[in-house]
């Protein structure tokens, strides 16, 4: 089936999240050394994880629970009990350059864009996060041409699976739900957010295997699953 408009999660949908990760995670425990603040990498670990908790707590629910700098700014505070903002610029910025170093396309994501292309679909990215870091994943991955539209959850101010994302999308191409697809890593946010305002899906993990479909309740049910990226142009093109 060949569809008007596709629409793309980013983070581990169309590069892998998890190497990206890591990789900000070591610049920002060098940042932390750098500034003085002795720790290894198991403190680390945790003092991050907490912080990471207790902000996806906080403000769950909106584009800020993903925020690097929220979370080194309640880390500094909780592993050596003070505010620098200084300090917490620079270990959020250290951690997104290194995060970035990583980032490299899926195989097949430029066959699958050159196919959309060729078939006049167009192109969204719908995306949990903040607008800023968005943009420079896509200048990053040399892909922001490729887009028509990106949509975050700061934008709109809700995240998926809430309906106002995709139906940002869809509105800003005069698309039907039926018109579209959405392809996406997370069963939650990207299958049912998408299955429920009425569009196809489509189901890839960038950096591991799909869960088995018996393990997915109805409402996260795909209607394809994708084994490779490439597969991509015998559905949507």
């Amino acid at each position: 089936m060949s569809y008007e408009a596709v629409c793309f999660d980013l983070d581990n949908t169309l590069y892998p999240y998890a190497p990206c990760n890591e990789a900000g995670k070591r610049a920002a425990l060098e940042a932390f050394r750098e500034r003085g603040y002795e720790m290894d990498r198991e403190a680390f670990d945790e003092l991050y994880a907490t912080a990471r908790r207790e902000a996806k707590r906080e403000v769950r629910g909106t584009a800020a629970s993903h925020s690097r700098h929220i979370y080194f700014s309640r880390a500094l505070e909780r592993h050596a009990d003070e505010h620098d903002a200084a300090d917490a610029l620079a270990i959020g910025d250290a951690y997104w350059e290194g995060y970035a170093s990583e980032m490299s396309l899926c195989d097949g994501v430029e066959r699958v864009f050159d196919s959309l292309a060729a078939a006049g679909v167009d192109v969204a990215v719908v995306t949990n996060l903040t607008t800023r870091v968005q943009l420079q994943k896509l200048s990053r991955l040399a892909i922001d041409d490729r887009i028509d539209r990106l949509v975050t959850s700061e934008a709109v101010g809700r995240e998926k699976p809430s309906a106002l994302p995709f139906t940002t999308a869809l509105a800003a191409f005069d698309r039907r739900p039926s018109e579209a697809l959405m392809v996406g890593d997370n069963a939650d946010a990207d299958v049912a957010g998408a299955n429920a305002v009425g569009m196809d899906t489509a189901l890839f993990v960038a950096d591991g295997e799909t869960p088995a479909r018996e393990d997915l309740p109805d409402h996260q049910q795909p209607d394809y699953r994708l084994d490779a990226f490439a597969e991509l142009t015998e559905v949507a093109a």
